[in-house]
């Protein structure tokens, strides 16, 4: 029934929470000093700066337990979007797409989650100066890509079952000479 659709989702799936890894593992190894800033030669507005985020987006806290709340938040989510996942129409390789962005980047963060209580790794830090995006990770993009996408799928359909039906043009029961009813 999805098979159409299983092959794209699997392979972004797979693809971003193992870019993801890649790439944390690499900043974890290659990013000396945590917090200090290595400059990527392209002005200060993109560089990179490895954090531990033990909360959620934006350093979202609440309170010692967070590596557990939001662990369980987390395969929440990943329930509720399998579950969008099935209702998913056979070809509907957008909304496929834009699930399997958001999963993979929830699955890439879970990781972190799981391994060590220090949090999640965020090394892509942009911006100018001293006005600096909140530090992220290719999870982060990957999430926040699907979700925007996803918004925009969701929205084309509930869009396209809230146009109105043409209206229906009855024949005249008694004669021609009737005129038709519109109803």
């Amino acid at each position: 029934m999805r098979r159409s659709n299983s092959r794209l989702f699997w392979w972004v799936l797979v693809g971003v929470t193992g870019i993801d890894a890649v790439t944390k593992l690499l900043a974890v190894k290659h990013l000396d000093a945590y917090r200090v800033p290595y400059d990527l030669n392209l002005g200060d507005w993109v560089q990179f700066t490895l954090v531990h985020n033990p909360g959620a987006a934006f350093g979202l806290h609440v309170g010692p337990h967070s590596r557990w709340v939001f662990m369980f938040l987390t395969l929440v989510a990943l329930v509720i979007l399998g579950r969008l996942y099935l209702a998913t129409r056979p070809g509907d390789r957008p909304r496929a797409f834009a699930l399997a962005l958001v999963c993979g980047g929830a699955v890439g963060n879970l990781i972190d989650r799981v391994r060590s209580a220090s949090g999640v790794v965020d090394f892509i830090d942009v911006g100018f100066g001293d006005a600096r995006w909140p530090t992220f990770n290719v999870a982060d993009m990957a999430v926040s890509m699907g979700a925007f996408l996803l918004a925009w799928v969701l929205w084309g359909e509930e869009t396209e079952g809230a146009v109105a039906p043409a209206p229906v043009v009855h024949a005249p029961a008694h004669g021609a000479g009737t005129p038709p009813e519109i109803s």
